[in-house]
């Protein structure tokens, strides 16, 4: 039996994959336990998880930092003046709060001595401090579907750009990786001077390259989504979709039983978390409106729905904060959405095809893979017109093309098994670095026994 320690943010995103990982792991007979935030320890204890709540670190800060609107824009990413507004607030959140964070962990692996780290790829003291200061093994659990590891195997990352599939494609995107390499220098620098506080040697690389030198690197998805990539460090592993949200016990609400058996349904979401301005509900709530089939909008677990001036509302569309997309799924027709990868995931997981108006983070990522894998349609997010969704809604429905290709997927993630398989690797690290001082797990041992 090991102990897994899984680090990550109080994020439905980061959280929830974590969870299915944990109970696979708990099915093969180890320990699992979270340090995140305190807002998720209800959610940890509903599952009967060990939860290290957050202690020195800011979480409200954090959270502030990450669900206000970042300035990022997918058209002008390449804009000194965005990227330097955009790093300022990553440093922010993903560096200067390393120190809270190794001061918190410390006294974890003080108090319950766990043989492997399990860092979501936005959590960086473990791949940073600890792996060497420590000397424990670190496995990174990547947040987003795309693999955020450049290679010339894909684009730049943020953008959603095509796949590169000629001499030109992969020349302008070689350029484009040096120019972010370019202005990455000084964030570089900083996680540099941090490491160096530590007595640990500069990076020769960026954080996101050097996470892949950590002996596990876990993506959430399939090569078949992600531009068939071949071009990834022999730590990356693609483990399949690893969806959570809700305990097995809990049933289904009684309203949702009906829709579905007679009458195409579809479902709107923007995000588990939202806190911008509802644009693509109010757009589906006037293109959907009086059509022929079924509509459950879903506004986000922090927004009250009746506070979102959403309009008058036709009789066959039905708002709710949030509904678990694994009871909601199974009954849908088409998916629309921004595009986060736990959404994307698990309508592809159910071979439900998409139309995604992605607007920041890693959904511009998962919309042009949907569209590469034909699996969905993608509108840009400053022309999603109640008159262009709406056509995009009836084609998807309309052209069996799509769901083909979104149940092709489903096929192909089920043959990864998910949380399974990233148990069976991590399993098979904390095995490995068993009867290794060096990597930790001797001295996490002994301090047990």
């Amino acid at each position: 039996m090991a102990r897994f320690l899984f680090t990550v943010w109080p994020f439905a995103g980061h959280v929830h994959p974590a969870i299915g990982i944990a109970q696979a792991l708990r099915a093969r007979g180890h320990e699992a336990a979270f340090y995140t935030g305190a807002a998720a320890g209800s959610l940890m204890e509903s599952e009967g998880l060990r939860c290290f709540p957050f202690t020195k670190l800011p979480e409200q800060r954090v959270s502030e930092l990450v669900s206000s609107e970042f300035p990022y824009r997918a058209s002008m990413w390449l804009e000194l003046r965005y990227a330097k507004r955009l790093q300022a607030r990553l440093r922010e959140w993903l560096l200067d709060t390393i120190p809270q964070q190794v001061a918190d962990i410390e006294a974890v692996l003080a108090a319950w001595g766990p043989d492997v780290l399990v860092c979501d790829s936005a959590f960086w003291s473990p791949i940073l401090v600890f792996r060497e200061k420590q000397r424990i093994p670190v496995a990174v659990l990547s947040v987003t579907a795309a693999c955020m590891l450049p290679g010339p195997g894909a684009p730049t990352w943020g953008r959603g750009s095509p796949r590169p599939r000629n001499a030109w494609m992969r020349a302008r995107y070689t350029l484009e990786r040096n120019l972010v390499r370019a202005l990455s220098r000084g964030f570089r620098g900083q996680a540099n001077a941090l490491r160096q506080a530590y007595g640990l040697s500069a990076l020769d690389c960026s954080v996101t390259e050097f996470a892949a030198r950590m002996p596990l690197y876990l993506v959430p998805s399939t090569r078949e989504y992600d531009y068939e990539r071949r071009d990834l460090p022999p730590s990356v592993h693609y483990v399949g979709p690893c969806l959570w949200d809700k305990a097995a016990t809990t049933p289904p609400p009684d309203w949702l039983l009906e829709l579905g058996r007679v009458r195409p349904l579809i479902y709107v979401t923007e995000a588990t978390v939202g806190t911008s301005e509802p644009f693509l509900l109010k757009a589906a709530a006037r293109a959907l409106a009086g059509l022929p089939f079924d509509v459950v909008m879903t506004t986000g677990k922090q927004r009250n729905p009746a506070q979102l001036d959403l309009g008058a509302l036709a009789g066959n569309i039905r708002v709710e904060s949030y509904v678990p997309q694994s009871d909601l799924l199974p009954r849908t027709t088409v998916m629309v959405t921004l595009g986060g990868s736990g959404g994307v995931m698990a309508a592809l997981k159910a071979g439900v095809p998409l139309v995604v108006v992605p607007t920041e983070w890693d959904r511009p990522e998962n919309a042009q893979r949907v569209v590469e894998c034909g699996a969905g349609l993608r509108i840009a997010a400053g022309k999603c017109t109640p008159e262009r969704l709406g056509g995009a809604v009836e084609r998807v429905m309309a052209e069996p093309s799509f769901r083909k290709n979104a149940r092709r997927l489903a096929a192909v993630f089920v043959r990864e098994e998910g949380p399974a398989r990233a148990a069976e690797l991590l399993e098979s690290l904390s095995e490995s670095t068993a009867s290794d001082p060096a990597a930790g797990r001797g001295a996490a041992v002994a301090a047990r026994t």
